[in-house]
């Protein structure tokens, strides 16, 4: 486990991550298969490429799903992730390293909860970020303990 990030540890300009991910074609038939997502171009590269895909893509909610891990991680036992959205704007393929990164842009106090908002995406190898979000993340107070 992860050494717990406090709220007075962080400023705005602090990094989150990174957290490398390196999907594989057996990662998306396992989660095709948990999330009910079996659209053929997250596992047939025949049917992809007819569809004009350089090969078979990441589901754009695995991505989602790796970002939430990472918005997690930061969080820690002790804190939780308030809000989280992401868009995609590129595609990913498996047998491709990705990499999960983030900065926070805000500090604040939230309905009593200390806070901070992170511009958090996920990049491919050339560094392009293929998948722009962001999360609210709830950290516990050093002075509440």
């Amino acid at each position: 486990m992860a050494k717990q990030i406090y709220y007075e540890d962080v400023e705005v300009g602090s990094e989150i991550g990174p957290l490398e991910k390196n999907p594989t074609t057996q990662q998306l038939v396992k989660y095709a298969g948990a999330s009910g997502d079996f659209y053929q171009i997250h596992y047939d590269k025949d049917f992809a490429l007819a569809n004009k895909l350089p090969g078979v893509i990441l589901h754009g909610a695995l991505k989602n799903a790796f970002l939430a891990q990472l918005a997690t991680d930061f969080a820690g036992e002790h804190g939780w992730v308030r809000k989280l959205g992401v868009q995609y704007r590129g595609m990913d393929q498996p047998g491709t390293k990705v990499i999960c990164r983030g900065k926070i842009t805000k500090k604040y106090t939230d309905a009593g909860h200390p806070a901070v908002d992170c511009e958090i995406w996920l990049e491919n190898a050339k560094g392009e970020k293929t998948t722009p979000g962001t999360a609210t993340i709830y950290l516990p107070s050093r002075a509440a303990h």
